[in-house]
């Protein structure tokens, strides 16, 4: 499929598993198919929140390929990062292969590169693979946040054309948007709570956790806001500010995956060394997702 922009809602996918800890295929493209029909622009596999961490490379494209088999008309972005520079190489060349039509690449984490070694890494796959790519910014993860300069350096080159923003610094997103405006670069919002100030400053979407659980919600805040209907978009906005918050009191994806099996999709299990969560969590989550469909069936 060909990706023209990124613009939109592209839910961060979970990877069920077995009790086993083996992945469940099963529920995985049908998380893919229930996604899709929601509306949401596409779809991103083996993220952080798909626990890319602690599955095996062949499984990293395993995963992939399920989710592009199973879906119609949706573009799958791919997770390929990695800190070791030959390694993300590798596991892009083998996403594109096995049919994601682009790639979200984290920034290199542990080693903590310098500006020129973060410019050389996501220029090196750029160079070498010929897909749309993403940068990946989440200090909380990698230790260090991609400067500022390197992303608006990284914006003119033809396969780098999009950021995600997971910083938690708008300033900074701010600046990256006014500085990108004449490239065909978009930045999209990498933490839920900070969708709707990310759109206001010029994002045109965001990679999304919440949209796991509520993907139309999510799907209708984001076209508000692309749409100038701020007062709509900050509605529904504060609509869901619960379970933003509610889906990382624990690390992502524990409660995310706890509030897709309390909506029947999957079990919530995770890969050790994750583990499930709290009983005083889960008892939250329960709450904010009983007032959301008590708020639905209201709006019906």
């Amino acid at each position: 499929m060909t990706l023209d922009t990124f613009e939109g809602v592209y839910p961060a996918m979970c990877t069920p598993f077995h009790d086993d800890g083996s992945i469940d295929f099963e529920t995985l493209r049908a998380d893919a198919r229930r996604l899709e029909d929601s509306g949401v622009a596409g779809l991103v596999p083996m993220g952080s929140t798909g626990e890319s961490a602690t599955v095996s490379h062949d499984e990293h494209v395993e995963v992939v390929e399920a989710v592009v088999d199973a879906v119609a008309d949706v573009p799958v972005i791919a997770g390929s990062g990695s800190n070791n520079t030959r390694e993300a190489l590798d596991l892009s060349r083998r996403s594109v292969d096995a049919g994601a039509d682009a790639l979200l690449l984290i920034s290199p984490y542990y080693n903590k590169p310098m500006a020129e070694g973060f410019r050389e890494h996501y220029t090196t796959i750029a160079d070498e693979v010929d897909a749309p790519q993403i940068v990946y910014n989440v200090p909380s993860r990698t230790g260090q946040s991609v400067p500022v300069d390197v992303t608006v350096d990284l914006a003119s080159h033809p396969n780098i054309q999009g950021y995600k923003a997971a910083g938690g610094d708008l300033n900074v997103v701010s600046e990256i948007c006014e500085r990108t405006r004449d490239e065909d670069f978009q930045v999209l919002a990498g933490n839920d709570g900070e969708t709707l100030p990310i759109l206001s400053v010029g994002g045109r979407g965001a990679i999304s956790v919440a949209a796991n659980v509520e993907p139309e919600r999510l799907v209708d805040l984001v076209d508000d806001a692309l749409a100038d209907d701020y007062a709509a978009a900050r509605e529904r906005h504060h609509e869901l500010g619960p379970l933003f918050r509610a889906l990382f009191v624990e690390t992502n994806p524990i409660p995310v995956k706890a509030a897709m099996a309390i909506r029947g999709h999957g079990n919530g299990n995770v890969r050790p060394p994750l583990t499930e969560i709290g009983p005083e969590n889960r008892e939250h989550l329960e709450s904010v997702l009983a007032d959301l469909d008590a708020a639905s069936a209201e709006a019906r």
